[in-house]
């Protein structure tokens, strides 16, 4: 583990950890415009077929997220974080050579985002649990609010200079760069130096599902864990039915070209990034477990602002929803994760970042093909509207479980 007794600036592995970070969110953001641009306006494709785009991107949470967070408790997290980036990059760099040929089609799309969504299952399980490898255990509020940070400042960028770059090159040519981004990151966890141990002193003993059970039951058990599961599937299912529609909206319905739209979610990552340097503050302010539920119960209401914009003028209201969604997500994101890290024992966190992903992203698929089901039937403007209510249920549930407490500390890991 890096030596927590300087300031987290000041560790090589910690730099290291946030400009391979920084640098693959930079592109990701990029091609985060692009990819639903191309099969919107290069493919021509419908609510549905985006649906199905989102849905497959994200399908592998539901049917390797478990059983990845017991093989992840068994072996070193970087190299699996190495050959994840690598993998998504090579895999990306087919669209635009499909494309260069001819031969892009949304099947091809479908089949990366797939593959994609299956290298990401190991990355984001993995990278959860890493991160207090490298920050201490008590650093870690510290740690992934300067991560968070330090990223979304290549967000800000991102989606603006993504949609200026589909008007001039092309969508496909513009996802090169999130395969680029991806290597970068490679190169950075490789450069790492603090020593990782297997965490699982049973990772040789039982079946597989035996192992994988005794994180589930954890979170299952701990009353705060369950919540959090909860609250977070409402906002995903929320956000799943939002992206099948919302590029469609923005596109056709109110006429914006892609530069607008890159503006538009640059706006949201700007508030990210004010999000994630002021989560330390409020988190003492407020206290570092009652701004979990603070932090949605504020700005959720906001998102219903989106479908209510018009061309013109107009496009100032989802400005304003974007960002507040943004702001309120990040801080949400932030101080949910550092409390899962700090409840949980390190031989499980492997297992229980998996449970709580999979639980999470489950809905994803269904929520993005739920989303171009609606959008086909009562429109986009009204599917937009059904995401809203969908994500106002995320405070409720978290209220009940956090209200009687007001820092973390306060709670027994072990609590049922």
């Amino acid at each position: 583990m890096s030596d927590a007794r300087g300031p987290l600036r000041s560790s090589r592995d910690f730099r290291l950890l946030l400009a391979g970070q920084t640098t693959s969110q930079f592109g990701t953001q990029i091609a985060g415009v692009a990819v639903p641009l191309l099969a919107v306006i290069t493919l021509e494709a419908s609510p549905f077929e985006v649906g199905m785009l989102g849905a497959a991107s994200t399908i592998a949470f539901a049917l390797i997220g478990l059983p990845a967070g017991a093989w992840l408790d068994r072996m070193r997290r970087r190299p699996v974080l190495v050959a994840s980036d690598l993998a998504r990059a090579v895999l990306l760099a087919t669209i635009p050579a499909a494309a260069w040929f001819g031969w892009l089609t949304m099947a091809h799309l479908l089949v990366v985002s797939f593959l994609v969504g299956t290298a990401r299952v190991f990355f984001d399980v993995g990278y959860q649990s890493y991160v207090p490898t490298i920050t201490g255990r008590d650093r870690v509020l510290a740690g992934n609010s300067a991560m968070e940070f330090l990223r979304s400042g290549g967000q800000v960028a991102g989606p603006g200079i993504g949609g200026a770059l589909v008007s001039l090159a092309g969508a496909a040519n513009v996802v090169l760069l999130q395969a680029i981004g991806f290597v970068v990151s490679a190169v950075t966890l490789a450069g790492i130096r603090a020593v990782e141990t297997s965490h699982d002193p049973t990772a040789h003993s039982g079946t597989m599902w035996v192992r994988v059970r005794a994180g589930f039951r954890f979170v299952v058990h701990h009353r705060v864990l369950r919540a959090t599961a909860l609250a977070s599937a409402a906002s995903n299912l929320s956000f799943a039915i939002a992206s099948a529609v919302t590029f469609v909206f923005l596109s056709r319905d109110l006429g914006q070209p892609a530069w607008i739209l890159g503006l538009l979610i640059a706006a949201g990552s700007v508030a990210v990034m004010v999000g994630a340097a002021l989560t330390p503050r409020l988190a003492r302010t407020i206290g570092s477990a009652r701004v979990i539920w603070v932090s949605l119960a504020v700005t959720t209401p906001f998102v219903l602002l989106v479908p209510a914009a018009t061309p013109g003028w107009g496009l100032a209201i989802a400005l304003l929803g974007f960002a507040a969604g943004e702001l309120g997500q990040i801080v949400y994101s932030i101080t949910n994760v550092s409390l899962r890290q700090r409840l949980t024992p390190d031989h499980l966190l492997g297992r229980v970042n998996a449970t709580m992903r999979f639980l999470i992203m489950a809905f994803f698929p269904a929520g993005a093909l739920l989303g171009g089901v609606l959008g086909e039937l009562i429109g986009t403007r009204w599917t937009l509207v059904v995401a809203g209510a969908v994500a106002l249920t995320a405070p409720v549930v978290l209220v009940r479980a956090l209200r009687r407490h007001r820092d973390v500390e306060e709670f027994d890991p072990l609590e049922d």
